[in-house]
């Protein structure tokens, strides 16, 4: 069983997203450790990209931030060796295509298999084209993360058949950020995961209140929240970590 699979054991997984390198690497690891320590069962990590598509303001801005200060592919690495040292929950990477192909997918997947990163979640990788990824990550035993949205209609249940780690529900159309509501039908897409897999699934996009975590963790396996995350780095920058300890918490104890 892989370790993001382990996450899902123990009741409903809080999964929180984080972009590295805003406002720098140091913040990163605080604010990591920081969500980890109050009940954080997973982590993503999200590394930069200067056109990424699925994000909302929060998250682009996020990245063009730390694009700004400095931070590079192997600078992110490094920072993972770091939290290796004691962060023992599931690191995935968030990030697109193009990243991983400037690097050198083999380079750039194995180095993920030495630093002990889990997963990788590449929102913009159709499931039509997952296999120009596909066989390296199961080469070195990285779970390639499938992405299931409101619009995957008739797709939902081939994507679930072949789900590995656990599978990403979008909540909502559109970018990531916090919603007021979340209007999509989640039970049925939920109900056809189940049919096809046991594969554990949690919803993202759109989530910021311990409200809307119960409320869609009650459907799923769990919550992931990104966009209400990266607005407490943008806010008390350096600071950052003690909020958002805080915020982690209040959104695990609502899924207890």
């Amino acid at each position: 069983m892989s370790n993001i699979r382990k996450a899902f054991e123990n009741g409903k997984t809080f999964i929180a997203f984080i972009t590295c390198g805003d406002p720098d690497l140091e913040t990163t690891a605080a604010a990591v450790r920081a969500a980890v320590e109050n009940g954080a069962d997973l982590i993503e990590l999200g590394i930069p990209f200067s056109d990424p598509t699925a994000e909302g303001p929060a998250i682009q801005g996020a990245n063009l931030r730390a694009l700004n200060g400095g931070v590079t592919v192997d600078k992110i690495f490094d920072l993972v060796r770091e939290l290796r040292r004691n962060v023992k929950v599931p690191l995935v990477f968030m990030t697109y295509t193009n990243v991983v192909f400037s690097y050198g997918a083999e380079k750039f997947i194995s180095t993920c298999k030495r630093i002990e990163i889990d997963g990788l979640i590449l929102p913009d990788l159709p499931y039509e084209e997952k296999e120009e990824f596909l066989p390296i990550c199961r080469k070195y035993g990285i779970d390639l993360v499938s992405l299931i949205a409101p619009t995957s209609g008739n797709r939902i249940a081939m994507i679930a058949k072949e789900a590995e780690g656990f599978l990403y529900i979008i909540s909502s159309l559109g970018v990531t950020g916090t919603r007021s509501e979340i209007k999509t039908d989640l039970a049925s897409i939920v109900k056809v995961v189940r049919e096809n897999t046991d594969v554990p699934c949690a919803v993202g996009f759109g989530i910021s209140t311990p409200e809307q975590a119960k409320k869609v963790a009650d459907i799923s396996d769990g919550a992931i929240v990104g966009s209400a995350i990266v607005k407490l780095l943008e806010k008390y920058g350096k600071d950052a970590p003690k909020y958002i300890g805080e915020y982690v918490k209040s959104m695990k104890d609502a899924l207890r």
